[in-house]
């Protein structure tokens, strides 16, 4: 986006690195964030204690400005999957409910809500992607009376498409039935609205478009999801005055951090803090904005050559992730690894090659990967 953000990434310095959907580099700050509070440890063990708290409470702050929520509905997991797997357990399922889901979601998105239907006899209906894409009617057909559960990702892992969450969260609403979105892939890349689409539950993680170290999951959870789910993961910082040993019959916290069950890992959170500074000191509309440009400059040096594009392009589907397929046939691992051995790092997905630039990233770097896409 300029030398200077640049800078701060050190994979720019040895790779075309196009795989923030996977995981992203940290910028130099967040390391040596990490490395302050592992040195604060060492030299004054728990002396320090208060100032970590807090930090993770800025982190809070960050994230609930980010997608547009109160920070006492965002609690800390350890990544999407817990967030996920926590609501599903925590819902009173009974036979003849329904989940709605998008078909090829990230697993993290999947077998949480297929246990519930192994378990308890939930029909999970599941729409269909066509050609990277998929029809929002399709999937408001599905929803019906008995459907608890709607569960999507915002972009998809394998396809980059966006879904329209204000319309699939006002036909959720409708029916009475949650919507949970899993934005791991999104986040960072842009921001959310998520009280405004009637996004009831969200869970992500912080190690791809955030920028982040590995290991700090987010779960957002709404007022209205948490008057329905029961927080059945929980510990002793679940509950309204942890630091009261004594009384061991106070109430859970009424919102998103009876989620939270112990202590997390403090000097990532200061990692995070840092990740999450720079992506708002750049505006996430401005790396939204920067990444259509350079998503949208990729395709067109993708025109011409022996590669189709997957991802869809219409404006209100495309994300910064684009997916090709090579016309003649040629694996996508394979692709990968003559890429890799050429500096440049992508990802296989299925049968699918996947691009993915972040804001550190330029048109040199795209240039770098046509030159070295095999014919």
């Amino acid at each position: 986006m300029t030398p200077e953000i640049r800078s701060l990434f050190a994979a720019t310095e040895h790779y075309a690195y196009l795989n923030s959907a996977a995981v992203s580099p940290m910028p130099r700050t967040a390391i040596e964030a990490v490395n302050w509070q592992l040195n604060d440890v060492a030299k004054y063990g728990s002396e320090h204690y208060p100032e970590w708290v807090k930090t993770k409470g800025r982190c809070r702050d960050l994230l609930a400005g980010m997608v547009n929520v109160s920070p006492e509905h965002i609690a800390f997991m350890r990544n999407t999957s817990d967030g996920f797997a926590a609501v599903a357990a925590g819902l009173d399922w009974k036979a003849g409910d329904n989940i709605v889901t998008f078909a090829n979601e990230f697993p993290a998105n999947f077998y949480p809500w297929r246990r519930v239907r192994d378990r308890f006899g939930v029909e999970l209906r599941i729409c269909p992607e066509r050609d990277g894409r998929y029809e929002t009617d399709e999937l408001l057909d599905m929803i019906d009376s008995n459907t608890r559960v709607v569960a999507v990702s915002a972009v998809q892992f394998a396809s980059g498409y966006r879904a329209d969450l204000e319309t699939i969260g006002n036909a959720a609403r409708a029916a009475d039935a949650l919507f949970a979105v899993d934005i791991i892939q999104g986040l960072g890349q842009m921001g959310f609205d998520l009280d405004g689409a009637k996004v009831d539950i969200a869970a992500g993680a912080s190690h791809k478009w955030l920028c982040a170290p590995e290991g700090c999951g987010i779960l957002y959870v709404s007022a209205r999801a948490r008057e329905r789910v029961d927080p059945a993961f929980v510990g002793w910082i679940s509950v309204e005055t942890p630091w009261d040993f004594e009384d061991r019959e106070q109430p859970f916290k009424p919102n998103a951090l009876a989620w939270e069950s112990g202590t997390g890992p403090s000097s990532l959170f200061y990692g995070l803090e840092q990740s999450l500074t720079l992506l708002n000191s750049v505006g996430l509309a401005n790396i939204r904005s920067y990444l259509t440009e350079l998503s949208g400059y990729l395709c067109e040096r993708l025109a011409g050559t022996n590669y189709r594009i997957i991802s869809s392009r219409e404006p209100s589907e495309a994300t910064a992730i684009v997916c090709i397929e090579h016309l003649g046939g040629m694996h996508c691992s394979e692709i990968a690894e003559r890429l890799r051995a050429a500096g440049v790092i992508v990802s296989p997905r299925g049968e699918r090659l996947r691009i993915a630039p972040h804001f550190y990233n330029n048109k040199e770097d795209i240039d770098r990967l046509i030159d070295a896409l095999p014919e």
